[in-house]
Order: structure tokens, then C-alpha cells, then sequence
């Protein structure tokens, strides 16, 4: 396995988007600075989250682009204190990693392509300064047209909230919930991987199984006390800035990156996780790399994938998912703090349970994919045990017929009390399909 050396750097540098300046808290304003509002359907917030904001991409590329630039300089087109000159020339290497953060369409064209096909382009030479001979461009000209060309992505999260199509996912009742938001530039993006961005679904129970997400780039965000079925095979999954919520996805061809969540669960066949600024979340994990724990997470618990739905085995295909290798229970320390292998654990087998998924699908998958390790199957047939043997004890009472129905009552308050107690009443009430059926609630 491989990166390309210019793009690494880029990407490194580009961690600055959300670097807190030390300099603000000279001039009054609070330092570190407060949270972050949610990004709003008319993209106005100047404090919003940066990773959602597109606007903040642009004004970061305008004003460090030089210095990226003169990254990907070779080192003697660079002056003794490693600027750049009137003559330097920049690579055609230099403009492929390039490509990596910008890309672009020829007068307003649906067609999109990426910067180093664009830059070649004939008519664009005598702007950029691009040579036939050198293979490279000149430096103040490719600054100098980059500078003019760029704009805010059309295809982006901010235009997505702002122009893309709203779908009536979630309940739109009266009170707090109807903050939540959920679109998808399908409609106007170009044949690409579609967005669907969903936030502040609130105390809702939401399941979908769509064309919709099919392939989908899905970024979820500030989703409190909900429970989030998303039943086809996806591209990639962000979920950011939840809580106590669960997730269970449709198999992730890419990766399923979470940050700034406490006590989510998330049920997921993945290819990568990556997990930053997490607090007390259970991951329900099968991989064929290992897990990712980045800096800023405490009491990450880990645990074998343990569900299914009907369509799952033929989803995973579509994505190249399989059951073997599995590496749910290796995750990798990136940012070791202090050497701290507390900050994850996995789960005892004492506290796992199966996972149901209450909706009605067309497909052939009847049980987990790979099956269950040893020690957890265990556990619940020493569980599945302990039911048969309490269901035999009742039936060999010989209570009457009152006694039975007063039995009977006294475990059903006692399983109202525990599902109140637990906040299972509200995952229940919830799950009451529609009067069409509950097929299309999943679907």
C-alpha cells in the first residue's frame, strides 16, 4: 500500500482548517472558542462548523494557497528560505496532487473534472502559464488564474442544505424536532456519489432503505435520543456531533468516520473506522481493517458485529464486503496518549446482546454474516438457557387460572418498569409502522 507523497502533504496541511487562532483572544473574543453552531439551510452562520462549511473551504484555499503551492514545489525552484521566485516552475506532479482539493467544470458545465485535466487544456496555457517543452506551469501565472477560478463547491454540503432536494424522512411534528433537516443533491449534482445530509433528527426512530442512499456520501449530524436505520450498501458515513442515539448501517464501502459523539452505538460492516472526540460509544463492528482510534476519545467500547436484515449478504457483495478478515477486536492507537490503552475496551460478553432489526425486507440473509465469536455465543445460549429454564419452572407450577393472570401482569409491570427505566419505551412507541405497513417504514 501506497500514498502519493505530494497529496500526504496536502493533506496534512489542510488540518489547519480548523486550527484555533491563539491571537483572537487578544482582541476580546473567547479563547478556546465556543461550540460551533449547526449549519443553517441558508449558509449565513459565520460560526459554523467548518467541516460543514463550504464557504470556510473557499476563503481557506484563497488565502493559503501560495503556501501549498510553494509545498509541492521541487526543492530548486525554491529560494535559500524555501520561497518561491518569479521563475519557478510548478510540476505537472505538483498539479495532479493538486486535484486532490480542487476540481472544475469548462463554462458553467454539469461536467466535472479534475484540476490537472482542466490545467493542460489549450486555451487555458496562456493563463496559467503552462508549457509544452517543461511540462510545468509558471508560478505567479498558475497562482494568479487558480485565484480568479476559484469558487464555492456547487456540489457541496452548504449547497446541499441550501438548494438540494428535502426529503420528508423524519416526522415533522410540533416542538424541537422541527429543527431536523434532510437532503440530497442528487437533482443537481453531476453522475457522481450523491450526498444525503440529515440533522438534528430529535427523539425520532428513522428507516429507509432508498435508491436514495444507494452509494451515498451520507453526513449525519447533531441527531440526539433517535434511532437511525440507513438499510443499503452506502460509500461512506460521517456522523458527527450526536448523541445518545444508535446507527445501524447498510455495509460502508469507505469508511465510517465519528467525532464529537458521546454514548452513540453504531451497528456497521465497514471498510475503516475512524474514531476522534468520542465519549462512552459502542462500536458493532465487522472489518477487514483495523479500527482507527484517533486522538480525544475516552470509554470506547468495541464488540462483534451482531444483526441482520434480509438484503445484507447482497449489499455487502455490492460493495466488496466479506466476512473474512474481521478485525473488529484490533484497533490501532494513532494518537497514543500518554501511552493510555484504557481509552478503549471490549465488550464483556456478560453485557451482549443480539440486535433486532424490526422491519420487514426481500432478501435471503437469516442470520449474521461470519457468525459470532466463540465467548459471545456462549454467552447467549447460557443466556437462551436461563429463559428455557425459568419457562419450564413456570409450566411445571401448576399455578390456576388467576394465579397465571396474575403472574402474567406482574411481569409485564415489571417490563414496563425496566423499558421506562432503560428508554426502550420510546425506541418501541416509535417503531409503530404507519397505517400502509411497516414495509415502508424500511423501505
Amino acid at each position: 500500500l501506497s500514498v502519493d507523497t505530494l497529496q500526504f502533504l496536502l493533506f496534512l496541511y489542510i488540518q489547519q482548517v480548523n486550527k484555533v487562532s491563539l491571537r483572537t483572544s487578544l482582541i476580546g473574543e473567547e479563547w478556546p472558542s465556543p461550540r460551533t453552531k449547526s449549519p443553517s439551510l441558508t449558509g449565513k452562520c459565520a460560526s459554523e462548523n467548518k467541516n460543514w462549511n463550504d464557504h470556510d473551504h473557499r476563503a481557506f484555499m484563497q488565502s493559503h494557497l501560495s503556501d501549498m503551492l510553494e509545498l509541492l514545489l521541487e526543492p530548486e525552484q525554491l529560494t535559500a528560505s524555501s520561497h518561491s521566485t518569479h521563475s519557478s516552475l510548478v510540476s505537472y506532479e505538483a498539479i495532479c496532487a493538486l486535484s486532490f482539493l480542487i476540481e472544475g467544470a469548462v463554462n458553467k458545465s454539469r461536467m466535472v473534472h479534475p484540476l490537472h485535466e482542466l490545467a493542460v487544456w489549450q486555451p487555458c496555457h496562456g493563463q496559467n502559464g503552462y508549457s509544452k517543452v517543461s511540462r510545468a506551469f509558471s508560478f505567479p501565472k498558475l497562482e494568479s488564474w487558480l485565484r480568479s477560478c476559484l469558487t464555492t463547491n456547487p456540489f457541496g454540503m452548504t449547497a446541499c442544505l441550501k438548494s438540494g432536494k428535502k426529503l420528508a424522512w423524519a416526522q415533522q411534528v410540533e416542538g424541537t424536532t422541527r429543527r431536523a433537516k434532510i437532503a440530497c443533491n442528487t437533482p443537481v449534482v453531476p453522475e457522481v456519489f450523491p450526498m444525503v445530509i440529515m440533522s438534528q433528527v430529535y427523539k425520532q426512530t428513522l428507516a429507509k432503505s432508498s435508491d436514495t442512499l444507494v452509494g451515498a456520501h451520507v453526513r449525519i449530524h447533531r441527531c440526539n435520543e433517535s434511532f437511525i436505520y440507513l438499510l443499503s450498501p452506502l460509500r461512506s458515513v460521517t456522523i458527527e456531533k450526536c448523541r445518545n442515539s444508535t446507527f445501524v448501517l447498510g455495509p460502508v464501502q469507505v469508511s465510517v468516520h465519528i467525532h464529537s459523539c458521546d454514548n452513540i452505538k453504531v451497528i456497521v460492516v465497514c471498510h475503516r473506522l475512524c474514531l476522534s472526540s468520542t465519549a462512552g460509544c459502542t462500536f458493532y463492528i465487522l472489518t477487514p481493517t483495523q479500527p482507527l482510534i484517533l486522538s480525544g476519545n475516552q470509554a470506547v467500547s468495541f464488540a462483534p458485529f451482531h444483526t441482520h436484515y434480509p438484503m445484507l449478504e447482497d449489499h455487502m457483495a455490492q460493495v466488496g464486503l466479506a466476512t473474512l478478515p474481521n478485525y473488529w477486536d484490533s484497533p490501532m492507537l494513532v494518537c497514543k496518549e500518554s501511552g493510555d490503552m484504557s481509552v478503549f475496551r471490549l465488550l464483556p460478553p456478560s453485557d451482549f446482546y443480539t440486535f433486532v432489526i424490526p422491519f420487514e425486507m426481500e432478501g435471503d440473509t437469516t442470520e449474521t454474516p461470519g457468525g459470532l465469536p466463540h465467548v459471545y455465543q456462549k454467552a447467549l445460549s447460557q443466556r437462551e438457557q436461563k429463559v428455557q429454564i425459568w419457562q419450564k419452572t413456570v409450566k411445571e407450577a401448576g399455578l390456576t387460572k388467576d394465579q397465571r393472570k396474575q403472574f402474567q401482569t406482574l411481569v409485564e409491570n415489571k417490563f414496563y418498569e425496566w423499558l421506562v427505566q432503560t428508554g426502550n419505551r420510546q425506541q418501541l412507541d416509535s417503531l409503530v409502522p404507519p397505517a400502509v405497513g411497516s414495509k415502508q417504514a424500511a423501505g
